[in-house]
Parts: structure tokens; C-alpha cells; sequence
């Protein structure tokens, strides 16, 4: 068994869900936060269940007794309960993090995106990375993770192909490698038993946006269509989101339709690969 004790904040989540279980298999005691009672049965590996809001802070007093190792993947994707994105994945990650100090936390593990430190001018990553440089100034012993999309993202080109038509911007040339959750799980672990405090983290295949539309439809079998749009369209739903619609809203939307327009390269980890999903799900 492993002697260090082990706090995974966002254990509900799809990655930290897996970071969860990678523990639980190498051997170490692990404590979870939760948000409701009714959580539990999503985190039956765990040794221990705290349940507090990361967002309010006398309900996290006492989560870090004891802890030696903090794993963050506190964030939101859809925005819900009328929370921002400066509130949970700026402030609530802060309210860890302070604990964590109080405490004396040996290290503080946090999953950011790739290219998230490029991007500041983006809804999300003005929370995001502004928390990294907190985690910084901190003193405290620090890893940062920034991987690509997640194979879980991809079903998005999935879901597409079921209907039988693919849409992409300008040529689908850009470039990616998405990875799965099991395999970055690995990756944070073994990083956070490593010296580099700072990792760009992508899966084994690169592809184009094209080709990940090509698997997609292959997986299900159909000869459905891959329609390439003009990027000024991407362009313009970007800037009518913004002006009609809240953040909660264009937040998702801003973050996906720039990272399209970009190559999203990251070093190669992992062993799975994305044929195989998309196999399975189809």
C-alpha cells in the first residue's frame, strides 16, 4: 500500500472519476469531495466521502486534515445553478487551495486544457488559468495539467455521423490528439510522483478534424457526408453568441468553436486509441 493520503476534488466527473479508480489501483488511500449525499454511490472506491460545496467555504473545513496529495479537476463544461466560471473553476479551486495551505499539503495537482495559458481571452480560461496563477504565487508544491480533448469530446463527431452528415470548418485540417480518460488518469498520477510541474498531455494518434469525421462515420458503417463550412461562419456565431446570449451560454461554445481552429498537438501518452472507442460506442 501507498503511504500517502489522497484528496480527489471533482471524483464525479468523467476524468476525475478515472483518477479515482487509477489510485485506488496503485494502492492509495483516497478521500473524495462530493457535492450532495446522493453522490455517493458514484464513488464507492473511495476510503473516505467528504460532502461540502467548493463554492461555499465553511462547508469545506476540515477537507484537507491529513491529506498529503490534492488532485483537482473542479470545473464546469455546462454551466448550471446560476454558477460562473470565476465560481467554481477560479474560486472554488482557490477555496481548495487555501485549505490545502492551511493544512500543509505536500502538492496540488490541477487539470487546466491545453493551450489554456494561450487563451486567456476566453471565458473560460480567464478562470481556469487565472486559478494556475494563484496555484503558482502559492508556494506551494504544484503540478499543472493542460491534456486535449478527452475521447469522451469526440462523441460530438459521433453523434453527427448517426445522422449522417459531419459538419466541419474551413478544410478540417487541423490537427489533434485526443486522449482517453484512463489514460490521462495514468499520466496525472505518474506526474505527480515526477518533477515537471507543468504538462501538455494528448493520447497516441494524431489526427485531422477531417479524419476523426472519416473514423466516426466508419465506426457506424455509413456513407454519410462530411460537409466543410466556411470558417467566417464559425467566425460569426462566436460574436452573435456574445452578443445575445450570457457567458453560461457562449462560454462552451467559444471554447469549442476557437479550439476548431487550431492545431491541438500535444506530446503522445497512453495506449488507447480512439478507433476502438468509437467502435464501442457505435
Amino acid at each position: 500500500m501507498q503511504n500517502k493520503r489522497v484528496l480527489v476534488a471533482g471524483a464525479t466527473g468523467y476524468l476525475g472519476s478515472c483518477i479515482l479508480k487509477e489510485l485506488k489501483n496503485r494502492g492509495y488511500w483516497v478521500r473524495v469531495l462530493i457535492r450532495r449525499e446522493q453522490q455517493r454511490e458514484k464513488v464507492i472506491e473511495a476510503d473516505e466521502v467528504f460532502v461540502g460545496e467548493i463554492t461555499e467555504i465553511d462547508t469545506l473545513q476540515g477537507i484537507t486534515d491529513s491529506i498529503d496529495w490534492v488532485f483537482s479537476t473542479v470545473g464546469i463544461t455546462r454551466q448550471k445553478d446560476g454558477l460562473t466560471y470565476m465560481d467554481v473553476d477560479y474560486q472554488g479551486n482557490i477555496n481548495l487551495l487555501n485549505q490545502a495551505l492551511h493544512t500543509g499539503v505536500e502538492r496540488f495537482l490541477y487539470v487546466s486544457s491545453l493551450n489554456g495559458d494561450k487563451l486567456k481571452s476566453l471565458k473560460i480560461f480567464q478562470a481556469k488559468e487565472g486559478f494556475v496563477d494563484q496555484l503558482k504565487a502559492s508556494g506551494i508544491d504544484y503540478r499543472v495539467i493542460r491534456p486535449n480533448g478527452f475521447f469522451s469530446d469526440m462523441l460530438d463527431f459521433l453523434n453527427m455521423a448517426r445522422k449522417g452528415r459531419v459538419y466541419l470548418f474551413g478544410k478540417g485540417d487541423k490537427k489533434l490528439n485526443p486522449i482517453a480518460g484512463e489514460d490521462l488518469a495514468k499520466v496525472c498520477v505518474d506526474k505527480m510522483l515526477g518533477e515537471e510541474s507543468e504538462s501538455n498531455v494528448g493520447g497516441p494518434d494524431v489526427f485531422s478534424q477531417y479524419e476523426i469525421a472519416e473514423l466516426a462515420l466508419q465506426a457506424l458503417g455509413k456513407r454519410g457526408e462530411i460537409v466543410c463550412l466556411p470558417d467566417f461562419i464559425r467566425v460569426l456565431i462566436i460574436k452573435v453568441l456574445r452578443l445575445f446570449t450570457s457567458s453560461k451560454v457562449y462560454g462552451p461554445f467559444e471554447f469549442f468553436l476557437t479550439a476548431m481552429a487550431n492545431d491541438n498537438v500535444a506530446p503522445s501518452y497512453g495506449e488507447q486509441h480512439l478507433k476502438h472507442f468509437f467502435n464501442t460506442k457505435a
